[in-house]
């Protein structure tokens, strides 16, 4: 049978590769925070999850967001930020909620002995509006984030809609999303720093991150995305690969403990 005859067969083929194509695009951003997402809950703990994470990447998908107003990308590109937006924003629900209870139950086990029972009760509250640069991002509601996030959306898309006359300003606005984009593991790769591990955070996550990350920089250059993706794409592989080092180094080298431990109430503090 010759090519045109199998014609009728390829053409349709071919559809449903790029509807999967364009499916995995949208939906496959979220699919590496699923284990993270399930350890969190099932563990009760969000310490070796950075919640910068989740602000590198609201930041970057609200600006490409913007820039598709100034420069119509593919629309799964578009869908993908939409998506994402809604993924980080369960993942910082969870991770207040686990946090803010284990600062409770520390706080109640300090204040065990107090006389005030009130105070042994509720640790002081932080809110975004306190505007207090060391509690940034560590607030004590989740309505404290969604309220950080539309105020950030709103400043941002005024800005946008009095600029998009300027084409350098819409260009710049399409680097600086993707440049945010590409810094998202660099939160992670720093506290794994830091501390000199990488207990807590999933590897399932990470590995996926790598491989949606070469997945999704291979779909940019094939589809002749605008430049900045491409770039994006590329710096984001490089950090993914970073991470997996810290991980293979760390749980090679792990660190040794000091000779004498802190007690668990102050070290829980640090």
């Amino acid at each position: 049978m010759d090519a045109e005859g199998l014609g009728w067969l390829l053409v349709p083929l071919h559809q449903l590769v790029s509807w999967g194509a364009a499916g995995a695009m949208v939906f496959g951003g979220v699919v590496p925070y699923i284990p993270q997402y399930r350890d969190i809950r099932r563990t009760q703990n969000a310490e070796g999850f950075s919640t910068y994470v989740c602000l590198v990447l609201l930041v970057a998908n609200i600006l490409r967001i913007l820039f598709w107003f100034g420069r119509r990308f593919e629309a799964p590109l578009l869908w993908q930020s939409v998506v994402m937006i809604l993924a980080m924003l369960l993942m910082l629900k969870l991770c207040t909620e686990v946090r803010v209870a284990s600062e409770l139950t520390l706080h109640r086990r300090v204040f065990a002995a107090a006389d005030n029972k009130d105070e042994a009760r509720a640790p002081p509250r932080r809110s975004y509006l306190d505007l207090e640069p060391r509690h940034f991002w560590r607030w004590s509601r989740f309505g404290d984030y969604v309220q950080c996030v539309l105020a950030f959306s709103g400043v941002a898309g005024c800005v946008t809609y009095l600029s998009l006359d300027s084409a350098l300003f819409v260009e710049s606005l399409g680097f600086l999303a993707v440049l945010t984009e590409a810094m998202l593991g660099v939160p992670q790769l720093c506290r794994n720093h830091r501390h000199r591990s990488t207990e807590g955070m999933s590897i399932k996550m990470v590995l996926m991150w790598t491989s949606g990350d070469t997945f999704k920089t291979a779909y940019f250059l094939l589809n002749g995305a605008p430049l900045q993706f491409s770039v994006c794409g590329l710096l984001q592989v490089v950090v993914d690969l970073a991470i997996l080092g810290q991980a293979y180094v760390f749980t090679r080298h792990p660190l040794k403990p000091a000779p004498h431990a802190a007690h668990p109430a102050s070290a829980k503090a640090l």
